[in-house]
């Protein structure tokens, strides 16, 4: 079976495409910090 874009459980990267955040984790945790609201989104 090909990989999909799961949205609606749990991913597993054998089965779906990941997406990496890591690039912008130190961004996330200053928005988190300043309690601005935000949204990850697929």
């Amino acid at each position: 079976m090909a990989k999909y874009f799961n949205v609606t459980g749990m991913c597993k990267p054998s089965e779906h495409y990941m997406v990496s955040l890591d690039g912008r984790l130190a961004e996330i945790r200053r928005m988190i910090d300043r309690k601005y609201y935000f949204a990850i989104n697929r």
